[in-house]
């Protein structure tokens, strides 16, 4: 039920070059000393949910919404080591009931892409990343909490190929997250079937994997793509209650995303939709982003 904010948006100064915008989660690098700095507004609302494998609506919810405003910079270290990091804050609304949204600044994240092999088009990217909470926000109050309260650390490899004439690619990754335990404000919980006696929540692990295909010219970039993402472990929402950090959360979403930046500044858009899940919400989700560039080069 809690939205992962996968969305890193990228953004540039006035300097005579076409900029570029980069995630974690593509092939696509700042030149050395370039700083770029992302502004992004993401907005997700479902109004049915997976109860385990039961797909339900809750009138007492009627449609939860999250919404979120992100900061993110990224610095080419050279044109093969790129920093990116990212720091959002979200705040969450139900349309019925009277559950408080909550909000705050979430987790500061920091991605590490590296490109370790480039043979033509081809390129092999090896990524790291972590999270450590900053906000001083409630985890186990889904699904209005706005985040886990865990550090997370991710390996990623990204695999990707890029016709040089047409622009055409293909991009396609796998990954996996640790996590943490999370302190919760009880001194018991209950999953499993079971009572465990202390504050500490165990939060299932997770893996994702995406493909991507789609265009990327001078200027202009467009694309759709599939993603899944899921829990190594965990347990199911008990009925009629409430989601919990212990859950095992499953998506398959799919999408699309575009980009125009015929120079240093430039706008994007991504948009989303939730296919299947289990003790997810279905959720349709859009974002929209500025891009600015500063070159320390010129």
């Amino acid at each position: 039920m809690k939205t992962n904010l996968k969305c890193l948006i990228v953004v540039s100064l006035l300097t005579p070059f076409a900029a570029k915008a980069q995630m974690p989660n593509d092939a696509i690098y700042m030149g050395k000393n370039q700083l770029c700095v992302a502004g992004m507004y993401n907005h997700t609302s479902w109004n049915q949910y997976w109860e385990n494998t039961l797909k339900r609506e809750n009138f007492n919810i009627g449609t939860q919404t999250t919404q979120s405003v992100m900061l993110m910079p990224a610095f080419g270290i050279s044109k093969r080591v790129n920093v990116i990091m990212s720091l959002p804050y979200i705040w969450t609304s139900n349309s019925a009931g009277n559950l408080m949204g909550q909000h705050g600044i979430q987790d500061l994240s920091i991605w590490l892409k590296v490109k370790a092999l480039q043979a033509g088009g081809f390129s092999l990217n090896a990524i790291v990343g972590g999270s450590v909470p900053l906000g001083n926000y409630v985890p186990n109050f889904m699904p209005m909490s706005i985040g886990m309260q865990c550090r997370t650390f991710t390996g990623r490899l990204l695999a990707s190929y890029r016709e040089p004439k047409t622009g055409l690619y293909l991009t396609a990754y796998g990954s996996y997250g640790w996590r943490s335990n999370s302190k919760i404000d009880q001194d018991a919980y209950q999953a499993d079937d079971r009572v465990y006696n202390t504050d500490q929540v165990k939060v299932p692990n997770t893996y994702d994997a995406a493909v991507r295909l789609g265009v990327q010219r001078k200027g202009w970039q467009t694309e759709v793509w599939a993603e899944r993402v899921s829990c190594l472990s965990g347990d199911n929402i008990r009925r009629n209650d409430m989601p919990y950090p212990t859950n095992k959360m499953q998506a398959t979403s799919v999408g699309w995303y575009g980009k125009v930046q015929p120079r240093n500044i430039g706008v994007n858009a991504r948009i989303g939709y939730v296919l299947d899940g289990l003790n997810v919400g279905q959720s349709t989700s859009y974002t929209v982003g500025l891009l600015y560039q500063i070159n320390f080069k010129k």
